[in-house]
């Protein structure tokens, strides 16, 4: 008789949104960048001791070499953080994350390349019916497939991510200590917020986050963040508004 097979799987491999920070390099002094990483560590440990990072050379004039990059990734980890993969940019920067054995993830990319894309060419116009020909009609517009926004009645425990693409999210409960909320629009939590908060996940700077009741470990609009420990104290348990001015994350109490 032949032997049965067990075809049951020894690890489950999924695909999903996870909450992996971007570092995006403007400059490539790797101890000052270190030392701002670390200062990061000390401040919000919660936060940011052994959080993933995605390192994104995209704001440099030309891919670092593997020796900076290595010295880059080796002083990040000395600070506290995991590089983890590079952000997908040219095929200079495919070859230096094969060389220092890291994936790439075209997702941290996207917004800048859409932010720098040029405008496209207005379409020709096209050419006036003759005067006995009746116009065409023009449909209405229609927003079938507008997509609505995503609505949490259920509590955000510790632990726990939700994640709403491309539309709004809603929380109709808390968003408890160590839950993270993300949305690439505005987030509106009608109970206390003590997790994370991220609005604008893809860029969109006219994001907002609202909510009801402000105790929250990290807020961030379109990459732009706050921890705790740099929030007034006098907005703790407060309604609370948050959004993006001019490229500085604004806070205040909601009349």
């Amino acid at each position: 008789m032949s032997q049965a097979i067990d075809y049951a799987q020894a690890g489950e491999l999924k695909f999903g949104q996870v909450g992996i920070a971007n570092l995006r390099v403007r400059t490539l002094d790797v101890a000052q960048l270190a030392d701002e990483m670390r200062e990061r560590v000390q401040r919000a440990p919660n936060l940011f001791a052994r959080a993933a990072v995605v390192l994104d050379f995209g704001g440099l004039f030309q891919t670092p070499s593997f020796e900076q990059a290595h010295a880059l990734v080796l002083g990040l980890r000395e600070a506290g953080v995991l590089p983890v993969a590079l952000a997908y940019g040219t095929k200079e920067t495919e070859a230096l994350a094969q060389q220092l054995g890291l994936p790439l993830l075209a997702k941290f990319r996207a917004q800048y390349e859409r932010a720098g894309a040029p405008a496209p060419a207005p379409a020709p116009t096209p050419e006036a019916p003759p005067p006995s020909a009746p116009a065409p009609a023009t449909p209405a517009a229609t927003h079938d497939n507008a997509e609505p926004g995503l609505i949490v009645t259920a509590p955000v425990r510790s632990g726990q991510q939700v994640y709403a693409e491309h539309r709004d999210l809603t929380v109709l409960n808390t968003v408890g200590a160590g839950a993270e909320v993300l949305s690439d629009g505005s987030i509106h939590i009608y109970g206390a917020l003590r997790g994370r908060a991220l609005a604008g996940a893809q860029g969109n700077e006219h994001a907002r986050i609202f909510c009801r009741e402000f105790y929250a470990e990290l807020v961030a609009v379109a990459g732009h963040y706050k921890v705790m420990e740099d929030i007034p104290a006098d907005l703790r348990g407060k309604a609370v508004h948050i959004w993006l001015e001019q490229g500085q994350l604004k806070l205040a109490t909601l009349d």
